[in-house]
């Protein structure tokens, strides 16, 4: 595994935007069983696993890194600046002894201090360490710095391209920007967008955030919610049909099954062995998720209502309901309503489902919901979202590849 060194001005619980990716590329680092360590001028640790050294005179509001900023801005650089360099190319070089990457976050984008910046050029042409300059902002691109920059050194060291270092920027647009300021090809500079927390965002149960990680959900697209216990009348059977047709349009889908057996009945213990030939027959043994094979306890309310707000939309194949309580959490989810026509249940969703029959045909109430999903601006949303934003798919996909030499 890499051991790697995130670098940056200020670090959680510190709160800004910057603060808060270096938080999570670390904790997603440290996830993969990479070594990792943020080195800040404030700041403290709050992971465990992740140390937190902290260097004063790398922030911003260090009050020599304040008087020696004021001159710059200024235009004059104070005999005081080089003496701050060499210190912080000294302290980073032990620090960083045995650190095989170094992520530097808007180090060498701002003018917030620059000697900080020289110093990580100067670390950058050292053969053990790898660079990675993480631009967020950039100074030389808003107008809101431009009285405070100048021509030469060091304020020229943020609209150079270093020599042997990683550019990444976080859109197409700072991309553009910065490939016209360095005078370099686009092509050059990664774009790795920031991301989401689904559980931190949903505020997710333990117990929930546990399931989510075995049954890989944060992947599924779109996921279905089935909340319901495992008895015949619920009619699960149909969704698994449903779930092996609708793969056609959406091959990562997923099912959600919430419900223990039925307690009432010993006959469910064959539905539900049923049931898992079935979904072993259709080959949906990775999209039918049934939370009664991870246990056998009862599931708290509180961690069925997160798979509300994690689900896409709500499943309801009933073959029989004396009330139909999942209609209605699925209304105050914002859930699409998809539900068996019978009484109770459209009673309760009036126009605001879509009906089949219970013994409707797979292959076309497959095609029915994919329809409607595909033409829903909210699933889009969604979906865009958990395919290209939510910070695991965009560490598999864009930063775990940058760790390996």
């Amino acid at each position: 595994m890499t051991n790697v060194a995130l670098l940056h001005y200020s670090a959680p619980p510190i709160v800004g935007g910057v603060e808060s990716v270096l938080g999570h590329h670390a904790r997603l680092m440290a996830d993969a069983g990479h070594q990792v360590q943020i080195v800040a001028g404030r700041g403290e640790q709050t992971d465990p696993r992740i140390p937190f050294i902290q260097m004063p005179e790398a922030g911003s509001r260090h009050p020599e890194v304040l008087v020696i900023k004021a001159e710059l801005d200024a235009g004059r650089v104070p005999p005081r600046f080089a003496e701050l360099v060499e210190s912080l190319t000294a302290n980073l070089t032990e620090i960083l002894d045995d650190v095989d990457v170094l992520i530097a976050h808007n180090v060498s984008s701002l003018h917030k201090n620059l000697a900080l910046t020289a110093a990580v050029q100067n670390l950058s042409s050292r053969n053990h360490l790898r660079v990675i300059l993480w631009h967020h902002d950039l100074a030389w691109t808003a107008p809101r710095y431009r009285a405070e920059l100048h021509d030469g050194y060091p304020w020229d060291l943020l609209k150079q391209a270093w020599p042997g270092v990683k550019q990444v920027t976080i859109s197409e647009m700072r991309q553009h920007e910065l490939a016209e300021l360095f005078q370099i090809d686009e092509a050059d500079i990664a774009v790795i967008p920031n991301g989401v927390d689904v559980a931190a965002f949903h505020k997710l149960e333990t117990q929930t955030r546990e399931y989510v990680k075995r049954l890989d959900l944060l992947q599924a697209t779109p996921l279905l919610l089935l909340p319901v216990r495992i008895t015949p009348r619920k009619n699960i059977e149909l969704a698994l049909h449903v779930c092996a047709n609708l793969k056609q349009h959406f091959p990562d889908m997923k099912l959600v099954v919430t419900g223990p057996l039925g307690p009432h009945n010993p006959a469910n213990v064959k539905y539900f062995e049923k049931l898992l030939a079935v979904r072993a027959q259709l080959s949906v043994e990775n999209s039918a998720c049934f939370l009664a094979e991870l246990t056998s306890e009862y599931i708290p309310d509180e961690v069925i209502s997160d798979f509300y707000h994690l689900a896409d939309a709500l499943f309801l194949p009933s073959r029989e309901e004396g009330f139909g309580i999942p209609i209605l959490e699925a209304g105050f989810a914002g859930l699409p309503i998809f539900c068996s026509d019978i009484p109770t249940l459209r009673r309760l969703g009036g126009a605001h489902a879509t009906y089949f029959s219970p013994d409707a045909d797979p292959h076309k109430l497959a095609d029915t919901i994919a329809d409607h999903l595909s033409s829903n601006p909210v699933f889009r949303m969604r979906s865009d979202v958990h395919s290209r934003y939510t910070w695991e798919r965009i560490y598999a996909q864009k930063i775990a590849p940058l760790l390996v030499k």
